[in-house]
């Protein structure tokens, strides 16, 4: 259950508590460390943003892209004469901080020699002067290079790792204790689909670089302010200036200095900010750390013991998330969310706060060492900027300050498994309850948010497995499968739905469509289909039982009212036991992740076994106004299929069933039982143990009936071939082969609209044979004759008799003498008969045949136009919505020629349709205009009227 009567709510002091305990313990386990995160930043509103924040402002843009040379120095460069490597970069202004180059180590590069100037055609700034050396990706060569020039040797990338070059900005960057600035580094990055094959490298303004940087050792200084402009002493042409407006004056510089080689002008989408507008800067922002890459072991260990669905993601997708998992930035620079429980000195010395208590003891410290602070009473807020006012002591009685950043927003979810109990200051048996939770389920999207955080912080500060199965989800694309998007007017609103076809029909399209990890494509006609074919056939058969349950007075509660199973007709005993092979077979999906299966198979079993066999099959029952044990096997049977139903479905289609569960039971379906006992299953899903809330299992009678449902599929093919329409009785039909099946021979029958069914042994009673010529056998040995030939074959008017003498080889016919291999023999129905047969079985395969006699009399016609009659009248007072006993007046014309309507059939149309009076009418009608309401429809060729009132 879900109380939302006391959520969890995590800017609620309990939630935040319970999240800076979790923060003191990654602390005190060294585990929570200062550095930096490369983020888009907007100097003018002094903000990082989030990945959905960054997409909000792209913009297409044309900018300079600048091809650098560096020139290499130092030991090694003897090799290369003093050439220069050539780096490309679309972003100018980082290059003042430009501390190292990225080759590939397996890539392929060159040394060249410019051999001529440059022709007039040359565009933009930049250039080589004749004998100057460039190296760069040999595969890059035609894209970048624009002069003549001879290719004097190549070599891998791993030949030139190490190498120095001289800094273009030698003041802007200190080297400090770094050994590698200025040098040439491998990165298995580095590829040749565009640029030259090398990378500029300023550690503070990119992901990539901040992340090489420190894996190499460079220097990680900034070279731009958080106002976006150049600090003192990065240049004197750039000090104080705005990065984005000195672009052009660093280009001209470089080409001043002969270290521009080229300029492009470049397209791309580049991000800016949505609230101003301007370009965002990828910025090095201060931030804290979780130390994930010291806890990958353990990761990877509770990672294999999670149940995941599909596996692949937990192996796969989150895997190798987990298996190259990096330090987790958990701070970011807002004012709104959980404040870091770190307070810092001037000279680095911090302390992490865990607990209200602890930090009322902090504050009552330095006030003691003489430090003003506000009150901080139990209920004080914990947000900012209350916890900004705070000023802490440390050891040597000086001020700390805290840090002034909030948490990651998927931190607190991380954290939700304990801080909704408010652990550990409250709610440690909620807990343990509770804790590994066993189950989680998000979008695939979550492979890097909640998934991951849920694990990080459970690993980080309990060492344990966090959750015991995953579920992720595909994401939801509309018909044609794109990406839904209010740009491309393609969002579906749910609620058209909910206020449509409702939330049942939506929530089981959703879960019947698809396996839930493959992404869905959403199509409105589904869930219409869904709501047309599942949830008005469900809801009208519970309509049909519960009206005839009313006339009767049937309560399905009370069990004296219910006959013994084992006392029920066959078609009862059938449909429970349905009702227990699809009910296990939908718990044993729903227990291996096939939720879309389980719902798939139910809704056939309503569909097809319930509403369009048993239902359509048991309609007469109910129709005898007389009490009998039938009648009331019938109601208890339809009874106990809902109530199951309705259970199987709660979980999934929650509105609906509870309606008519409550009508059944009188209590919520939400509050009933689960119909299958797992303890009574083995690992297989297979019964192992009785399942007392499910009816008796019967799979010897379910292969029965289903043998029956596929005569009466064949029936009805033989019909259709035969052209007989369905309401046009057959006098008898017999079955041919397979297992006994006469306990249905009154079913199939009525199904197939049959006088009478009986079992057949013998198929060769209703069968002949046909001589067929071979004609490439014929044609071979009788040539010109042929014609001759196959003209006797023709004249043969007893096939059995000529088969026998071919097989004995006494059949001549125009001078030669017929074998086997020259005839075709084909069996088929004798006059007034007509047949199908099918195979059944798995291992042992069985023939089994129904044949159907179609001649014809006054009587069937009189019983097939009958049958017709009742159908329209009964759709009429369907369609005018009468009451189960309302009666009504019925006239009816037959036109002269039309088959006649026997005295005893006549009774029955107005038995069948509660018309009284009723009149059956010669000719047509005077007026069949549409104010005189008569109606009409068509039986083979005649045209019948009828006046319902």
């Amino acid at each position: 259950w879900v109380d939302l009567d006391n959520p969890y709510i995590t800017l609620h002091n309990e939630y935040i508590e319970s999240c800076w305990w979790a923060i003191q313990q990654m602390f005190d386990k060294g585990l929570l460390y200062r550095g930096h995160k490369v983020l888009p930043f907007c100097p003018q509103t002094g903000t990082s943003y989030s990945s959905h924040e960054v997409a909000l402002g792209y913009k297409e843009v044309e900018e300079s892209s600048v091809y650098i040379k560096f020139k290499l120095e130092g030991e090694g460069a003897e090799r290369f004469s003093g050439a220069s490597i050539l780096a490309w970069t679309t972003t100018p202004w980082t290059l003042p901080g430009n501390v190292g180059l990225a080759v590939g180590k397996d890539v392929i590069y060159i040394r060249i020699k410019i051999c001529e100037d440059a022709s007039d055609s040359w565009e933009g700034r930049g250039g080589a002067q004749v004998g100057e050396e460039l190296i760069l990706a040999k595969d890059l060569f035609k894209e970048v290079i624009r002069h003549q020039c001879e290719v004097i040797e190549e070599f891998p990338g791993s030949e030139i790792i190490g190498m120095a070059y001289t800094p273009l900005f030698p003041d802007a960057v200190e080297r400090g204790e770094s050994e590698t600035a200025w040098t040439v580094v491998g990165a298995d990055w580095v590829t040749t689909s565009d640029g030259t094959g090398v990378v500029h490298t300023a550690v503070m303004y990119g992901e990539d670089d901040y992340q090489l940087g420190m894996e190499v050792g460079f220097p990680a200084q900034h070279t731009v302010d958080m106002d976006g402009r150049f600090i003192a002493k990065t240049h004197p042409l750039l000090d104080g200036r705005y990065v984005k407006d000195c672009d052009d004056d660093i280009i001209d510089f470089l080409a001043d200095e002969n270290l521009l080689y080229r300029e492009k002008m470049y397209v791309h989408d580049y991000p800016h900010c949505w609230r101003t507008g301007h370009p965002l800067l990828y910025y090095a922002m201060d931030s804290w750390f979780v130390r994930m890459t010291a806890v990958k072991d353990r990761l990877l260990e509770f990672n294999n013991q999670v149940e995941w669905a599909p596996e692949w993601v937990g192996e796969g997708r989150f895997g190798e998330w987990l298996r190259n998992v990096k330090d987790w930035a958990i701070s970011r620079e807002r004012f709104w969310g959980t404040p870091l429980p770190v307070w810092r000195d001037d000279e680095g010395g911090m302390k992490c706060i865990g607990s209200i208590a602890e930090l009322q003891a902090e504050v009552a410290k330095a006030v003691a060492a003489g430090f003003e602070n506000p009150e901080c009473p139990d209920e004080v807020d914990l947000h900012r900027p209350v916890v900004d006012d705070f000023t802490l002591v440390n050891a040597d009685g000086k001020a700390m300050k805290r840090e002034p950043f909030v948490m990651d927003c998927w931190f607190d979810s991380g954290c939700a498994f304990f801080a909704q109990w408010h652990h550990p200051f409250s709610g440690e048996t909620d807990l343990e309850n509770n804790f590994p939770i066993d189950y989680i389920c998000e979008g695939v999207d979550q492979t890097r948010g909640w998934f991951y955080t849920l694990l990080a912080v459970s690993t980080a500060v309990f060492d344990s497995i966090c959750y015991k199965r995953c579920l992720s989800l595909g994401l939801i694309l509309d018909a044609e499968g794109k990406k839904m998007s209010k740009t491309k007017g393609n969002v579906i609103d749910p609620w058209d739905h909910f206020n449509r076809e409702g939330a049942d029909s939506t929530r089981w399209y959703m879960m019947a469509a698809g396996a839930p990890w493959n992404p869905m494509k959403f199509d409105p006609n589904g869930v219409r289909e869904t709501y047309g074919k599942m949830f008005l056939t469900l809801w009208n058969v519970y309509r049909f039982h519960a009206d005839y349950a009313a006339l009767d007075k049937f309560d399905g509660q009370d069990g004296k009212l219910c006959p013994p199973v084992a006392e029920r007709s066959p078609l009862d005993r059938w449909i429970l036991s349905r009702m227990h092979s699809v009910a296990l077979s939908y718990h044993n999906q729903f227990s291996s992740w096939d939720f879309h299966k389980a719902g798939r198979d139910l809704e056939d079993f309503v569909v097809n076994d319930l509403s369009n066999w048993y239902v359509r099959r048991s309609r007469r029952r109910l129709w005898d106004e007389n009490e009998s044990g039938d009648k009331r096997s019938c109601q208890a049977t339809l009874h106990e299929v809902l109530r199951t139903v309705c259970r199987l479905m709660a979980p999934v289609a929650p509105f609906m069933v509870d309606e008519i569960h409550l009508n059944l039971c009188g209590e919520s379906v939400h509050l009933a039982d689960w119909p299958i006992a797992a303890d009574a299953l083995g690992p297989d899903g297979s019964a192992v143990d009785e399942q007392p809330g499910l009816p008796p299992l019967d799979v010897a009678l379910e292969s029965r009936m289903e043998l029956v449902r596929m005569l009466a599929e064949n029936g009805r093919r033989i019909r259709v071939d035969a052209k007989r329409r369905q309401r046009l009785p057959c006098l008898e039909g017999w079955i041919v082969g397979g297992p006994d099946l006469s306990e249905f021979n009154d079913l199939l029958s009525e199904e197939l609209n049959v006088e009478k069914i009986s079992t057949e042994k013998d198929l060769d009673r209703f069968q002949k044979i046909e001589l067929q010529p071979n004609h490439k056998a014929l044609g071979k040995k009788c040539r010109a004759d042929l014609p001759n030939v196959l003209y006797a074959l023709d004249e043969i008017e007893d096939a059995e008799i000529a088969w026998d003498d071919i097989r004995e080889g006494r059949m001549v016919l125009a001078g030669y003498l017929i074998e086997v291999g020259d005839i075709k023999v084909r069996r088929v129905e004798r006059i007034g008969y007509a047949a199908q047969t099918f195979e059944v079985g798995k291992e042992v395969k069985v023939d089994i045949s129904l044949v159907l006699d179609m001649s014809l009399d006054s009587a069937l016609l009189s019983k097939g136009l009958a049958r017709d009659i009742i159908r329209r009248i009964q759709q009429r007072r369907k369609d005018r919505d009468l009451d189960i006993e309302a009666a009504i007046n019925l006239d009816v014309w037959l036109p002269l020629g039309c088959p006649e309507l026997a005295e005893v059939d006549w009774a029955w149309v107005k038995a069948e349709t509660r018309a009284d009076p009723a009149t059956l009418h010669s000719g047509e009608p005077d007026d069949t205009s549409e104010d005189s309401e008569v109606e009409s429809f068509t039986v083979d060729t005649d045209t019948i009227y009828f006046r319902v009132k």
